[in-house]
């Protein structure tokens, strides 16, 4: 008796080829009308050719579940799962982000963008906050004034208070505080300062020496004049600025150089009294919370701007 051989060739209508064991070798290409078929060219290799009503190709694994699959009538693959890529296998021009969807809105510091870290080949994601660290240190270095924090519009507030959230010992050495067209509810009153080292638990009331005074004062003066509140006065615009606040060796100083519209409608300067514009701290732990209010009753209007001179 003849062994039968493991070749079988198969030859029939609308099929050509050979099964080799357990592999099939097709020789021809498909055609674009084929419900299902395998075939074979020299330039494309295998091809698998199908059409149904939502796919014409699927791939499935051993437990008949959807890993991908070409859309009925497309050029595009569809993955159930997420694709995995060997690291740096996707090149920059491989990247197309024209068609996304624009955010809609500003930018915020918990945005995501990819950067190559070292360019040396390994992307990781950083936060817009990052950026907006090393813009901040390439742009303003050294002696730059840095924008800390605003009071925003100040209606009928009791106090302005910038606390040890808005201080950083790190990266400022003085600070300024300006002041836009600031506005008592009461008229003719004077603005007055304390300052904490302890973020506000409590305040300094023995330690403020000011100008010619030779004894310790409860809060210092940063308007001594009376500030008006009637119609059409523009209220208290300038500058306070402290100097070397986290420096535990020497003593804070302060010096205002404001101006304004007094409470019977005359303009005054800070430069005007001596008893004013400059201010002396007498203590050495770091100032981390000041607050300013006015002698009696509350802020009607205006801002007041916290700003960092940042080190070198």
């Amino acid at each position: 008796m003849t062994k039968a051989r493991d070749t079988a060739n198969i030859v029939g209508v609308g099929a050509s080829g050979t099964i080799v064991g357990a592999t099939i070798e097709p020789t021809g290409d498909t055609a674009a009308g084929d419900n299902a078929a395998i075939g074979f060219t020299s330039g494309e290799g295998l091809i698998l050719t199908g059409q149904g009503s939502t796919g014409d190709v699927t791939i499935k694994n051993d437990a008949d579940a959807l890993v991908a699959h070409v859309p009925t009538g497309t050029t595009g693959v569809t993955f159930a799962g997420t694709p995995t890529f060997p690291d740096g296998s996707i090149a920059v021009a491989d990247l197309d982000i024209d068609g996304g969807t624009d955010i809609g809105a500003a930018l915020v510091d918990a945005d995501l963008m990819i950067v190559d870290d070292g360019a040396g080949g390994t992307n990781r994601k950083a936060t817009m906050a990052r950026l907006a660290t090393y813009m901040n240190t390439k742009v303003s270095g050294g002696g730059a004034m840095e924008f800390i924090a605003s009071t925003g519009a100040m209606d009928d507030a009791a106090t302005v208070v910038f606390t040890s959230s808005h201080f950083d010992s790190s990266k400022y050495r003085n600070y300024v505080f300006i002041a836009s067209n600031v506005i008592p509810v009461t008229d003719a009153q004077t603005i007055r300062m304390v300052v904490s080292t302890d973020n506000g638990s409590s305040y300094l009331t023995g330690n403020i020496y000011q100008n010619s005074n030779s004894s310790a004062i409860a809060y210092a003066k940063v308007v001594h004049w009376a500030v008006g509140s009637a119609a059409n006065e523009s209220g208290w615009s300038g500058e306070v600025r402290m100097y070397n606040p986290h420096d535990t060796g020497v003593y804070t100083q302060v010096k205002s150089d404001t101006f304004g519209e007094w409470f019977n409608g005359g303009m005054y300067t800070s430069y005007a009294s001596a008893t004013n514009s400059a201010i002396q701290i007498k203590q050495t732990a770091s100032i981390n919370n000041i607050k300013l209010i006015f002698s009696s009753g509350n802020f009607e209007s205006g801002y007041i701007d916290m700003y960092g001179i940042k080190k070198a």
